[in-house]
């Protein structure tokens, strides 16, 4: 599983899921500690209470239990309030019990002191559900209260959902803060993150000027950290363009050095007689088109990954569709090509590649040829579709002649194959084309037309302007 393409997506969701889970952990956290706290403090009022209850009763007149504990809190007076102090006697002490006006005649269970045992303070804590219904937390001691032994279990609960009523308040405060907060730094981290990637963006618009041919190196003023690769770039844009160069130099030299010899041979054929003069033109025709041929080949290999290398296409069609309708008047040639479409290779290979194929189709065609130039969905057959080339261009030529019987197709593009002798041509066409496609990691295939006659298919590279 891949992540987003972008960047800029990428690190805004990392920051986004880090800080989202960052503020959930941090809101358990706090929730937790404010609930040992408030849990705490709720079992330390229980306790101050109990010891202000023990304070204030003693043993009167008659062996009673006499005092009114006065606890400054009035839900121990208010009836069914979950909040009680009950005093009983214990053992052979028969006084009579007291309790706060809030619990009334009602009772409160007493668990075993083997299930809740008193701790080294002699306390206990337990929670109950009083007669009213109310989750309670009481809090228990056994005291003595004379010289005589007398003793008696004094008793203080609290009402439990008081204190988680004060929870969830404060969780509620407590996540509408965090929200708040969250949604707050998310804002500022996205600006932060957008603003720090400038940088980025502005090589990126500088590429796409390279790419385009509006620029031919990166170009502005950049961070200190992206610098060293703008400067990488623009050395390997240079180093490229010296290769190029130093390429068609030696391509030219060739040519030139070649050019001579082979045209004196020519020259010299004719003066010989005709069955070896024929023979020793021939030889020197196909020596100039293999040395033409390879010429080509390393012309384009020199340059076929450079950036630098690009051919808008309708300029270039438009031109070659005006020189065949005015070399074939009584033909019909339709163009249509996508807008903006560019060609990453040099305009004379497409100008000879295109020119070929409409050349080939105006000889055989009926009434008309049919040109189309569109975004083509992949790569060649064999080709990863992560190649050097991320997008290419489907390149059509139809005609309506009488076209090629499925046996043929494969055997049209040979170099010299010709099916019909008594049309001019050397049969070196279509085997050119193919070279041309092949040199520019492209592909070219023949197929039946729906038009009637053959539909020619060039897959070639093109240069997309969004590198993003």
């Amino acid at each position: 599983m891949t992540g987003p393409r972008s960047l800029t997506a990428r690190v805004l969701l990392l920051a986004t899921l880090w800080s989202g889970l960052a503020l959930v952990v941090i809101a358990l956290v706090i929730s937790a500690l404010y609930r040992q706290s408030a849990e705490r403090a709720f079992t330390d009022l229980l306790r101050a209470q109990l010891y202000n209850v023990i304070n204030s009763v003693s043993i009167g007149e008659g062996n009673n239990l006499a005092g009114n504990p006065q606890l400054g809190d009035l839900r121990y007076s208010q009836p069914e309030t979950g909040w009680y102090w009950i005093i009983e006697p214990l053992g052979t002490f028969a006084a009579a019990p007291l309790s706060s006006p809030s619990l009334g005649v009602s009772k409160i269970a007493v668990p075993s002191i083997l299930n809740v045992p008193f701790n080294n303070r002699y306390e206990r804590f337990y929670p109950v559900v009083d007669a009213f219904g109310n989750n309670v937390l009481v809090a228990e001691t056994e005291v003595v209260l004379d010289s005589q032994g007398r003793a008696a279990r004094f008793r203080v609960a609290g009402n439990l959902d008081a204190m988680e009523e004060d929870i969830a308040t404060f969780n509620r405060s407590l996540y509408i803060a965090l929200v708040v907060f969250g949604l707050g730094s998310l804002v500022v981290n996205g600006g932060a993150i957008l603003f720090g990637l400038q940088p980025l963006d502005r090589a990126r618009r500088a590429l796409e000027r390279i790419r385009r041919g509006d620029a031919e190196r990166l170009e502005g003023e950049f961070p200190r950290e992206v610098l060293p690769l703008v400067n990488e770039i623009n050395a390997l844009i240079e180093s490229n363009r010296r290769i190029v160069d130093r390429a068609r130099m030696q391509v030219g030299n060739l040519a030139h050095s070649l050019k001579t010899p082979l045209a004196v041979l020519l020259n010299e054929a004719r003066s010989l007689e005709a069955t070896q003069g024929e023979l020793m033109r021939s030889q020197a025709e196909a020596m100039q088109a293999q040395v033409q041929s390879y010429l080509n080949r390393a012309r384009i290999a020199a340059q076929r990954e450079s950036v630098l290398v690009r051919t808008e296409v309708e300029p270039v069609l438009e031109r070659l569709v005006r020189v065949m309708r005015r070399l074939n008047p009584e033909r019909e040639f339709s163009l249509s090509v996508s807008p903006g479409a560019v060609l990453a290779m040099e305009q004379q290979d497409v100008e000879e590649t295109v020119g070929n194929l409409l050349e080939n189709a105006a000889r055989f065609c009926r009434t008309g040829v049919w040109l189309s130039v569109a975004a083509a969905a992949g790569p060649p057959a064999g080709e990863p579709a992560d190649t050097i080339r991320r997008t290419w261009l489907e390149v059509v030529v139809e005609d309506d002649g009488p076209g090629l019987e499925p046996g043929q197709l494969g055997e049209a593009m040979k170099r010299g194959r010709r099916f019909d002798e008594s049309r001019p041509g050397a049969g070196l066409g279509l085997s050119i084309v193919s070279e041309i496609a092949g040199e520019y990691q492209g592909s070219f295939g023949l197929q039946r037309s729906e038009k009637g006659g053959l539909r020619a298919t060039l897959l070639l590279p093109s240069v997309t302007k969004d590198v993003a």
